[in-house]
């Protein structure tokens, strides 16, 4: 890992529009020097412009990170701090997701700055997906290159046990919202 990248964010939100407006507890909830990766991809570019300014009104705030999925030019507009499974290449870093051996291995070619890594457990977000279990998750953190970011039906207590295998950080959705 290179000395020169940022120290990214431990604790991460992964948005999508199934939040609905518990996006904005969930964000609240984020420790301040957390991060959030903006998806929302199936809203229109002008809806998805709207809830990234709010995001990014309340990251400044709050002392968040910005990260956008897909489109460099939606996170530059956002004043993002890096692009998440960018869908062209530019000089914003980049954040992949990474659920096997090929992914892992096309993250580290393309000098991604952070992985995000899963499901490592089942999660209600991706019902029946095969989780990829601690193991397997740490053989592909250890392949990455970059920081690993734990992802899949994570919380503060599956993290303790990951952080002393490799991971930075992990990342979620339901770990932000009261139940």
């Amino acid at each position: 890992m290179a000395t020169n990248q940022p120290s990214w964010p431990r604790r991460w939100l992964m948005t999508d529009e199934r939040l609905g407006e518990r996006l904005w507890e969930a964000v609240d909830r984020l420790p301040a020097g957390g991060g959030i990766v903006f998806r929302h991809y199936s809203l229109s570019e002008s809806e998805r412009l709207e809830i990234g300014r709010e995001l990014g009104r309340r990251a400044v705030d709050r002392g968040l990170v910005l990260g956008v999925a897909g489109s460099r030019s939606l996170a530059s507009d956002l004043d993002a701090a890096l692009v998440h499974n960018p869908s062209e290449p530019g000089s914003l870093p980049a954040s992949t997701a990474v659920h096997d051996e090929a992914q892992a291995a096309a993250a580290r070619k393309m000098g991604a700055a952070l992985a995000f890594i899963g499901p490592i457990f089942p999660t209600r977000s991706h019902p029946g997906r095969p989780a990829l279990g601690q193991e397997r998750a740490r053989e592909l953190a250890l392949l990455v290159g970059c920081p690993a970011i734990a992802l899949g039906g994570m919380d503060e207590n599956r993290f303790a046990a990951l952080h002393q295998r490799g991971f930075h950080g992990f990342a979620g959705i339901d770990c932000w919202l009261r139940t």
